[in-house]
């Protein structure tokens, strides 16, 4: 395939972006050459600021992306070894997020491709998680089925080919990692509830309680807002029940859930790989149980590590890429979108 060129810039394996990352409550900044090779990582955590809320507070999230952001860029480039001018493009998330915070991020994005002379490309950062394994495996291939599990979306995506997607099913209520959340506040297990409820279930019985598993049927959709219900109603039926024994009898019915689905999706649509994708993906005992699952069904299961499955740029600059390549430069005149969709196709 011919290398695209725009504006004398060869898109090809050496081109090398800038990507960064402040949809939520990570401020990051990475450079990534080819699409796939990560030349330097850093992301910048806000969790202690918003630990005492147990959720993520807009206005505290964006004045700590204006706080550090520019440190953080700068580190990446420094810790790359490259100048300035060797940057080629910057790629920045444009949606989905938190306005506010995303608005911090495009603005010095737009500002650094001006005041460099690049391209400047706006990426949507659930598409930025699909391309997250292909940094550590560049030689996954198509059709991919991505279960794709964080704090805002959990969804199953037929990966076609590059920007071709197509969506199998997602929740209809509560995205997982909000149900972990829940969960994880209402035991008072500490924030974020994703990592809490993954320690805490290392000492407790998954077989104890039997919660629900909701819309176990021929559909791809997700339903976890039910079984959020179901843990507090039996904590406050049982006010003595081991916190351990709650987390991992919940744990243990939201992840017999995903994997079940994302085994019939793989099934259905001839997948080479199921691929996890988001901050969910972090979870010991899916990463544990996928696996499994594809082993006995025989198709390869392929696990990012969890750097990059929580929120990052290395993902943001290759799917930059990937966008630089196939549909070139994206105007100056687009902005942040907290609500947008991925591109899928019908």
């Amino acid at each position: 395939m011919t290398a695209p060129v725009i504006d004398d810039l060869t898109i090809d394996e050496s081109t090398l972006i800038l990507g960064i990352e402040t949809s939520c409550d990570e401020t990051a900044a990475a450079l990534v050459m080819g699409g796939y090779d990560v030349v330097s990582s850093v992301v910048s955590t806000q969790v202690d600021l918003h630990a005492e809320f147990g959720g993520v507070v807009p206005e505290i999230a964006s004045r700590a992306h204006l706080d550090v952001l520019n440190p953080v860029i700068a580190r990446a480039i420094v810790e790359s070894g490259v100048e300035d001018s060797r940057i080629d493009a910057i790629a920045c998330t444009v949606g989905p997020g938190l306005i506010g915070a995303l608005l911090v991020g495009v603005s010095a994005a737009k500002s650094l491709a001006l005041a460099w002379g690049v391209p400047f490309i706006g990426v949507n950062h659930m598409e930025a998680h699909l391309y997250a394994a292909s940094l550590e495996d560049p030689t996954l291939e198509f059709p991919l089925v991505v279960l794709l599990v964080s704090g805002g979306h959990t969804m199953l995506v037929e990966m076609q080919d590059h920007g071709r997607y197509r969506l199998l099913g997602q929740t209809i209520d509560d995205a997982a990692g909000e149900a972990f959340d829940k969960v994880a506040r209402f035991l008072d297990l500490g924030y974020p509830g994703g990592p809490a409820i993954d320690e805490a279930a290392l000492l407790g019985d998954p077989d104890a309680i039997k919660f629900p598993r909701a819309l176990m049927d021929d559909s791809y959709n997700f339903s976890f807002s039910g079984l959020k219900t179901s843990v507090m109603n039996y904590v406050r039926k049982h006010p003595d029940v081991s916190s351990a024994d709650v987390a991992a009898s919940f744990q243990a019915a939201v992840v017999d859930v995903l994997v079940a689905k994302s085994r019939a999706a793989a099934k259905a649509t001839g997948a080479t790989s199921i691929v996890l994708g988001g901050g969910v993906a972090a979870n010991s005992l899916l990463r544990e149980e996928i696996l499994e699952g594809c082993a006995r069904d025989g198709i390869q299961g392929f696990l990012p590590s969890r750097a990059m499955c929580t929120d990052n740029a290395a993902m943001i600059a290759a799917a930059g890429w990937h966008r630089l390549h196939s549909d070139g430069p994206t105007p100056l005149s687009v902005g942040a979108t907290p609500n947008l969709k991925l591109p899928f196709i019908d």
